[in-house]
């Protein structure tokens, strides 16, 4: 039995592997679940009541969906001109770190200045760290991967060591920042809610990107050197300044997803702002096949499945460990189909 890369990706493998995969996941989920003394039917049930079964279980999926769509959107980017960003999760940090530089102190900048500007010094800081690793492989063929990789480390630790050191709650001893100014909170939009203005951002974010990608010349020449960067370089097109610019806008867009955690829905910076978005957006690019549309529904199929599975432990008793094996088993599930849809199995050698 050898694999064989299929000459045109499968069409109809497209549509059917990622509910084929889900499926596939939810059966092998169920053995764990009966083993922990729960029915499978009604773990699920509870999992789907908990993402979508009312108001506040569908906003509180849609505030998962906001960092995920963004982590993924950035990797997507990345990944289209074969820049391997896996530094999202550092990023992220970066950009939360840089906006909460402002938003603690903007007290009184009036609102529709200050969540602006908070934006854009959220995006620029997660630029910026993405754009170390660029110039590093671009200028000396360091591999992107080792350098992005161990940049969340670096960056993860930078964000503890100024949050147990200057920024440290002198009263309850706690590591964060002071609380952000009122005027840099996203609004909320649905009362009653914590569904707030970031969420839409991140939707007006993921139609950029198919614009960009679809209807662009840069766009056309970011697919193209993820296709054959030598041809790229032979009809003409700038491959190192391509490649820098879509490493600036990865990690902007990673920045912009630490904004919204921050300014929407914890109002300060905290050592665990993000619980591994940076690394899941990794898993949802490569499951939405780097396509924009692909990435939103890979986003929000995670945030069910985060959503309803944290649901599911509170309402049936499944130990915690049990539902994050449960979000492993769906990811793997859904990768294999991805790898269905460029391969198959032949026999012979």
């Amino acid at each position: 039995m050898t694999v064989e890369k299929r000459l045109l990706p499968s069409q109809r493998l497209n549509i059917a592997a990622p509910v084929v995969s889900t499926l596939v996941a939810l059966l092998i989920s169920a053995i764990p679940i009966y083993g922990g003394g729960v029915n499978p039917l009604i773990g699920y049930v509870e999992l789907l009541h908990g993402a979508l079964g009312d108001k506040l279980a569908l906003t509180e999926t849609f505030v998962m969906f906001a960092p995920l769509l963004l982590c993924g959107l950035s990797v997507a980017l990345a990944f289209t001109c074969k820049f391997w960003n896996i530094g999202a999760e550092g990023q992220l940090y970066c950009g939360a770190l840089f906006a909460s530089f402002f938003a603690v102190y903007a007290t009184s900048v009036p609102s529709f200045i200050a969540i602006p500007v908070m934006l854009v010094v959220g995006f620029l800081g997660g630029a910026g760290w993405a754009i170390i690793p660029a110039i590093l492989k671009v200028k000396l063929k360091v591999d992107d991967v080792v350098t992005t990789l161990l940049g969340n480390w670096v960056m993860t630790y930078a964000v503890a060591a100024i949050l147990f050191g200057p920024w440290k709650d002198p009263v309850t001893g706690w590591p964060e920042s002071p609380v952000i100014s009122s005027t840099t909170k996203l609004p909320i939009l649905i009362p009653g809610s914590r569904f707030h203005l970031g969420i839409v951002l991140a939707l007006l974010v993921a139609v950029a990107f198919y614009v960009i990608i679809r209807k662009t010349k840069w766009g056309f020449e970011l697919l193209g050197i993820g296709g054959n960067q030598t041809a790229s370089y032979a009809a003409g097109i700038n491959v190192s300044r391509d490649f820098i610019f879509a490493a600036i806008v990865s990690g902007g867009i990673a920045g912009l997803a630490g904004v919204g955690q921050l300014a929407g829905i914890l109002f300060h910076m905290t050592t665990d702002i993000s619980p591994g978005f940076g690394y899941t957006g990794v898993v949802i690019a490569m499951v939405g096949g780097l396509s924009p549309i692909g990435v939103v529904l890979a986003s929000f199929l995670m945030a069910v499945v985060v959503q309803g599975t944290q649901a599911m432990h509170r309402a049936t008793g499944v130990p915690w460990a049990l539902a994050e094996t449960i979000q492993g088993i769906i990811l793997l599930c859904l990768l294999v189909g991805v790898f269905f849809t460029k391969y198959r199995l032949r026999r012979g050698t």
